[in-house]
């Protein structure tokens, strides 16, 4: 399985250790994205920031379109089934889409490609539902399971 991590609020007056943990996961601004494999040492590192992110587990498909739609090249070029082709083992942007979510493969596979997605802040008149509570509540903070598909396509 694969997460989704979007980072919600700021790191400003926060524990440094803490803004180094999102600086290791790539999550240097609000509303940047990235996918990690689910492990534990990505788990403890969640748990220490999930202040500040929410994560979930997406499927192929809402990878897939992540990619071919907020996915960008060094030199900010779009991503397309010929890149793929051109800088990993996988010949679409769908079969490489799959490897990441079934864990055979991560971003970093490719090597010209931008781990960290950017995305808009979510549309719609909900938005986050409040960025200092916790989703189970009505926030946008912590774990948030399957959700997440539905967050990041309001977001792309």
């Amino acid at each position: 399985m694969t997460w989704l991590v979007i980072r919600v609020r700021s790191d400003r007056t926060v524990e440094r250790s803490i803004s180094e943990t999102m600086a290791h996961l790539n999550l240097t601004r609000v509303n940047h994205a990235v996918l990690i494999p689910e492990s534990e040492t990505y788990a403890g590192m969640l748990q220490k920031v999930k202040d500040y992110v929410t994560w979930g587990e997406i499927s192929a498909d809402a990878i897939s379109g992540l990619i071919r739609d907020r996915g960008r090249l060094v030199g900010d070029k779009p991503v397309t089934d010929a890149a793929v082709k051109d800088g990993s083992d996988f010949k679409t942007i769908d079969a490489f889409a799959k490897a990441i979510a079934s864990g055979d493969a991560t971003v970093k596979d490719m090597e010209a490609f931008k781990r960290v997605f950017r995305l808009h802040p979510p549309r719609g008149n909900k938005g986050w539902g409040g960025v200092k509570r916790h989703f189970t509540v009505g926030g946008a903070l912590g774990f948030r399971g399957e959700a997440i598909e539905e967050l990041v396509a309001r977001m792309m």
